[in-house]
């Protein structure tokens, strides 16, 4: 057997091994810069800006959001809790988004009332009264998207927090409230723009 046959078939297995694909270790610098290049290319041409924060919008379409005031029509009254509200649903797509929040006229339309703020009793104890009470907060909420009609709807948002009966609501409502807008703002927000 001739020795350098022997050589060049052992060179060529080689390369095949370490291009890892047959034929691979052939590509010349300019067939990796078109094949990355084209990569680049592929990715930024996608429209749909996904962020971490799980914001599900088109910023090529969808600019603005208008969020009205939420007015608070409960039969129970908290003077505070319809500004609070209605600031805690605009800052957190302020905070979120690269939406222009606006008072109205957005490309998403955002508007409801506030329909419930209730106290009832909650866990009873072992002389029949009860040791917990809680608060629950319901929001209707309508929604419009004028770039896809088809995502609008009507919508009751609700969410509640226990506290001890031994507490005047006075002393914990300011507490309490937050929390429940915060997740009222947030489910408000997945049903929205996040939609996962």
């Amino acid at each position: 057997m001739d020795y350098r046959a022997n050589q060049t078939n052992e060179t060529l297995s080689r390369e095949y091994r370490i291009g890892g694909i047959t034929g691979l270790s052939r590509w010349n610098p300019r067939q990796y810069t078109w094949l990355i290049g084209t990569f680049v290319l592929l990715l930024s041409s996608c429209s749909i800006s996904y962020k971490f924060n799980g914001a599900n919008i088109n910023y090529q379409t969808t600019h603005s959001i208008s969020i009205a005031d939420f007015p608070n029509n409960a039969a129970m009254v908290n003077p505070t809790l319809s500004n609070n509200l209605t600031e805690g649903i605009r800052d957190l797509y302020q905070r979120q988004t690269r939406l222009q929040v606006l008072r109205k006229g957005g490309d998403l339309e955002l508007e409801g009332e506030i329909t419930g703020y209730d106290i009832s009793q909650g866990a009873i104890g072992s002389d029949s009264y009860a040791t917990e009470s809680k608060l629950t907060i319901t929001v209707m909420v309508h929604f419009t998207n004028n770039i896809y009609p088809e995502e609008s709807f009507d919508k009751a948002f609700s969410a509640y927090q226990t506290f001890d009966s031994s507490r005047l609501l006075t002393d914990v409502q300011d507490e309490l409230c937050a929390i429940i807008i915060k997740e009222i703002a947030e489910n408000i927000y997945n049903d929205t723009v996040a939609k996962w």
